[in-house]
């Protein structure tokens, strides 16, 4: 179907997708490409697709970007790999995690899914009215562990306790299919407010978070 691509942007997550596309022995023409893959930000996917001649399909890699941000292809798609990247690996990266596609007919569902399942991904389908509410539930597992992996750290720090030594209890905690533990799972509430005094006594401004995670805590338990 796809046989030559020319893939735009070489950030984290273009390069580990330009690596894949090597390895899987796809051609790279960026003069007659039978596809364009937009691996930019978010805010330049619509001035970059302004700029490519029609006839190929277009495609980018946002989870948040509406495809009407391709005007004026329509033969566009999306294909959001559901994943972090770094510039420290490669397109191992890739191997096993989701993917959003998003087309607006059939054939662009076929050319989506393709390109999921050629990147070592696992295809599931996206509306692009469900777009926000899907990328807020990724920015929350991403984005917000890091918020907490710097919070939690900061405790341990101010107890005199490596912050390092959390990575190996997170890591843990998603191998056990996040199966909660603790004080909240025990309803050991006295625990809970002497965390809250303590947080107070010493990091005053983590004290709003942790309430908020702790009233989330319950409503999950």
């Amino acid at each position: 179907m796809i046989e030559s691509v020319n893939v735009i942007g070489n950030g984290r997550t273009g390069s580990a997708i330009s690596a894949r596309l090597v390895e899987r022995g796809l051609s790279f023409d960026a003069a007659t490409p039978d596809l364009v893959l937009l691996c930019v930000p978010d805010r330049a996917i619509g001035a970059v697709a302004g700029e490519i001649a029609t006839g190929p399909w277009v495609a980018h890699v946002s989870g948040a970007t509406p495809l009407a941000a391709l005007e004026p292809h329509s033969r566009r798609f999306g294909v959001h790999p559901l994943q972090t990247f770094t510039l420290r690996r490669g397109p191992e990266q890739l191997d096993g995690a989701w993917a959003a596609v998003t087309a607006e007919n059939d054939e662009g569902r076929i050319a989506g899914t393709w390109l999921a399942k050629t990147l070592g991904l696992r295809p599931f389908p996206l509306v692009d009215e469900n777009r926000a509410i899907y990328h807020a539930g990724a920015a929350i597992a991403s984005n917000y562990l890091v918020t907490l992996r710097h919070a939690a750290g900061a405790l341990l720090d101010a107890a005199g306790a490596p912050p390092e030594a959390l990575d190996p209890l997170m890591t843990r905690t998603i191998e056990n299919d996040f199966e909660l533990t603790g004080p909240i799972e025990r309803g050991d509430w006295e625990t809970i407010d002497r965390h809250l005094a303590a947080i107070r006594a010493t990091r005053p401004d983590l004290e709003a978070m942790y309430r908020a995670l702790a009233d989330a805590t319950v409503a999950f338990a």
